[in-house]
């Protein structure tokens, strides 16, 4: 099963968060391919006041299991790379791992809502993720990513981010 994953950081060394998590995301991986956007800097949304700007990625990996398995995994990751479950919504966090997609499965849990559904709305998502699956329909839209990305008004500034992670 082909699975999307959001990868954030703002806090610390963000690179190496991210270079971090996606070590440990390929370790998942069924066959360790991996399909990886490059990163991007973007202004924090919805954060406390003051919070620095995130690094955002996106990869694609296989998977041989069920995605609630997967959020486990991910869970953990994010657990040994020091974040804290135990905090607010939105606040700053050294990582932050989101599963976006899992092939075309629609699941909607407490814990598990697949694709993920503020996907569509935001750009910091939409940007990577149209580096590595620009014609990807998800199952609740009608539109390819890079439509979804085009149709995108908002002025929040996406820089890519030179250092190869």
């Amino acid at each position: 099963m082909k699975i999307g994953i959001a990868l954030g950081s703002n806090l610390g060394d963000r690179m190496a968060n991210l270079r971090a998590a996606r070590e440990a995301i390929v370790d998942l991986a069924a066959n360790k391919s991996v399909l990886a956007s490059r990163t991007y800097e973007t202004e924090p949304v919805d954060c406390e006041p003051g919070s620095g700007k995130f690094l955002n990625a996106v990869l694609e990996i296989e998977f041989d299991g069920d995605p609630s398995e997967l959020l486990q995994e991910l869970i953990r990751v994010e657990e040994s790379l020091g974040r804290d479950r135990k905090h607010a919504a939105n606040v700053s966090r050294k990582i932050d791992i989101d599963i976006l997609y899992a092939d075309d499965l629609v699941i909607s849990n407490e814990r598990l809502q697949l694709p993920h559904p503020r996907l569509h709305q935001r750009k910091f998502v939409l940007q990577p993720l149209a580096d590595i699956r620009p014609e990807l329909i998800l199952p609740d839209q009608k539109k390819p990513v890079s439509d979804l990305l085009a149709q995108i008004q908002d002025s929040t500034k996406v820089d890519c981010f030179a250092e190869k992670w």
